[in-house]
């Protein structure tokens, strides 16, 4: 298997040094992605797009997508009364294809709104950030931490792609009714007591191929839960796992990085809207006791599974999103529910099915109209893009604003 030697090191001497020999699978997760030298999204390692690359996303398909998307951030602008500026802030931009759809729609097709916009990307990996300043030099963007922006500061939308399901997650197994959670170490740091290696947790694979490349296996232990944020969790989205139907063995994950996100957003945001794209499913459906091994993938090379401890720094690490608790966590935080819908019938409600019959009218190659098609069905098919989530949470709205439906939510009767 193909780990990086020196994130694996890494990630062993701060298992070393811990207190207990022991990290959350959160801290595993953080590391392995997001390390400053050796993290898959931190290093040259992370690949997007359908050639060489480990994952593509809704972007990487065709341009209408950020268009339609386009058609929508136009919309709040008009909503607003037409603030200036108007701040788009893309958190987790890619690429940077998605911002080039987006701000070359706007120059064409909306001169005046074009004007009175602020573009803001928010990055994390040196690496994607540096392709986004080349792909976007001719364009008057902005790049900056989320945390260097001011309370208050913007009048716009914060707006994220399959961003929030790299966040990283602690994991937690069930023995007997009880929430466990799940740590992460190494065989040299398990404790020869029998007490400590009944909880040994060790699923299919775990470990499996890391030493002949890095010298280190790294295998799961369960604990205490490491703090009591983890049940405050479960509260917000009304889950109880001591009601009959959750199988002993059952695990899943807990997004609390995505709440530290989402008070933030919201900490900044002054007035305007908070847009959130990604694959995930309200608590209900998310910690459905049929779904009793959790949501975690990884992906590399196009091949998707589940065994995170292997290609360690040279594969993404996904969880599916918690809808529920964005809702709930914004309502604490002063952010208003607008609407959840999937993103078929979002970009459908957007103009994306007059795009499709436009098609037959357009004077190009048979092939290349066959393959725009083909991209613009996958934008919308509800076992793939097209089921994903879109939230839309507002703030700071009067209520001739709230009355307004946005378009992407308003289908037809």
């Amino acid at each position: 298997m193909d780990s990086n030697p020196a994130l694996c090191a890494a990630i062993a001497h701060h298992i070393t040094t811990s207190p207990q020999q022991r990290i959350t699978f959160a801290e595993f997760m953080e590391m392995v992605l997001y390390h400053p030298e050796h993290g898959y999204y931190s290093s040259d390692a992370v690949k997007i797009g359908f050639q060489g690359g480990d994952f593509f996303t809704s972007v990487n398909l065709c341009t209408d997508f950020g268009e339609l998307l386009a058609e929508q951030f136009f919309q709040m602008w008009e909503i607003l009364g037409k603030p200036l500026p108007f701040s788009l802030v893309e958190m987790g931009a890619g690429q940077g294809l998605l911002a080039l759809h987006i701000l070359k729609y706007h120059q064409l097709r909306y001169p005046d709104f074009f004007t009175a916009l602020e573009y803001i990307i928010v990055e994390k990996s040196p690496t994607l950030r540096q392709e986004q300043q080349q792909r976007l030099q001719d364009f008057p963007v902005r790049w900056c931490n989320l945390e260097d922006i001011p309370p208050n500061a913007i009048a716009g939308c914060f707006f994220s792609n399959e961003l929030v399901d790299a966040f990283p997650v602690h994991q937690f197994i069930l023995e007997t009714g009880e929430l466990r959670e799940i740590y992460v170490t190494t065989p040299q740091n398990l404790s020869p007591q029998p007490p400590t290696l009944q909880g040994l947790f060790s699923p299919p694979l775990i470990g499996e191929g890391l030493g002949e490349r890095s010298n280190f296996a790294f295998v799961e232990v369960t604990g205490e839960p490491s703090t009591p944020q983890l049940v405050e969790y479960l509260d917000l989205v009304e889950i109880d796992f001591t009601q009959s139907g959750y199988p002993d063995d059952y695990r899943s994950e807990i997004n609390l990085a995505a709440l530290d996100w989402l008070s933030i957003v919201a900490d900044r945001l002054q007035r305007g809207y908070v847009l959130t794209i990604d694959y995930g499913y309200p608590a209900s459906r998310y910690y459905n006791p049929r779904r009793s091994q959790g949501t975690l993938q990884c992906y590399y090379h196009h091949r998707f599974h589940d065994n995170p401890y292997i290609n360690i720094g040279r594969q993404d690490i996904t969880a599916h999103v918690n809808f529920t608790a964005l809702e709930r966590w914004g309502e604490k935080c002063n952010l208003k529910n607008v609407g959840f819908i999937q993103q078929g019938l979002f970009l459908m409600a957007l103009g994306l099915g007059e795009r499709i019959a436009a098609l037959s009218d357009q004077q190009q190659p048979l092939s290349q109209l066959l393959q725009h098609r083909d991209a613009l069905h996958q934008l919308v098919d509800p076992t793939g893009l097209g089921g994903f989530g879109v939230l839309v949470q507002s703030k700071s709205l009067d209520n001739t604003e709230i009355s307004q439906p946005l378009k992407g939510l308003t289908l037809p009767e």
